[in-house]
């Protein structure tokens, strides 16, 4: 059964997988603070229909409550470990099912297992909060094993603990005009790529939201990641098929274990 990937732009994928939905860290909104949606348009309301939700960390723009709070009755979601503490709107969110989730957690959801992996990354929801969680990757095990990478930097143990897989989302910028730690630009997502060795590969969180203003502030940081990254993992991991896929585009990748 072949796997299908779509991407909605940031940190937005959608999985199907074992006839379950999967929505990777929801973010269905043309401004945020101050951040615009300058590419892709807004993803139509079935976008957000899934069977279950990964959220990667607690910044704003991977949980964001008011695209969480369209979510269906019922759906599960799958948070870091103190999320709710952190962040007391999730436990206003009474139509979906909370779970915490932390470095080696695994659950079953629907027809797949989702283990939860570690992120190189501030897990906290403002720089100078009091409340820690753990920045999250997830692998999503059913006919494939995909790694969502959520918001990581390149760390040393990163293939041993994410483990083989068959397909990585990958972040490779990010939406300002300059990275900060614990973020994969697309020379170190392409050096992830050869530690991961999937089969296929797909670069998300670029191109999608940029600062209010600085339209002429470094604009190749918002148009450019997506393509080089696609050169750069051509140089260090050859044998992968990389899917630069555009916003609300889909790809389908037949597994074969």
């Amino acid at each position: 059964m072949p796997v299908e990937i779509t991407w909605w732009g940031h940190a937005t994928c959608a999985v199907e997988d074992s006839d379950t939905r999967v929505l990777t860290d929801p973010l269905f909104a043309r401004r945020l603070a101050h951040l615009r949606r300058r590419r892709g348009a807004l993803p139509l309301p079935d976008a957000r229909r899934a069977d279950v939700v990964l959220v990667s960390h607690l910044h704003a723009d991977h949980l964001h409550l008011p695209s969480l709070a369209a979510l269906a009755p019922g759906t599960r979601l799958l948070v870091p470990r103190d999320a709710p503490r952190a962040v007391p709107g999730l436990r206003r969110l009474g139509q979906i099912r909370v779970t915490e989730m932390a470095p080696g957690d695994t659950t079953a959801a629907g027809g797949l297992v989702v283990r939860a992996v570690p992120a190189r990354h501030d897990g906290r929801r403002l720089p100078v909060g009091p409340h820690r969680s753990p920045a999250l990757g997830y692998v999503i095990e059913g006919e494939a094993r995909t790694y969502f990478a959520g918001d990581t930097g390149l760390f040393d143990s990163m293939a041993e603990d994410v483990g083989p897989v068959d397909v990585a989302l990958l972040p490779v910028g990010g939406w300002g005009p300059y990275l900060g730690d614990g973020h994969l630009d697309a020379g170190r997502a392409a050096r992830a790529l050869a530690r991961l060795a999937p089969r296929s590969a797909v670069p998300v969180h670029y191109g999608t939201y940029w600062p209010i203003g600085m339209d002429a502030i470094r604009p190749h940081e918002f148009h450019a990641p997506g393509d080089e990254f696609v050169r750069l993992a051509a140089r260090y991991a050859p044998g992968v098929a990389v899917h630069r896929l555009g916003h609300g585009e889909s790809v389908r990748l037949e597994v074969a274990r």
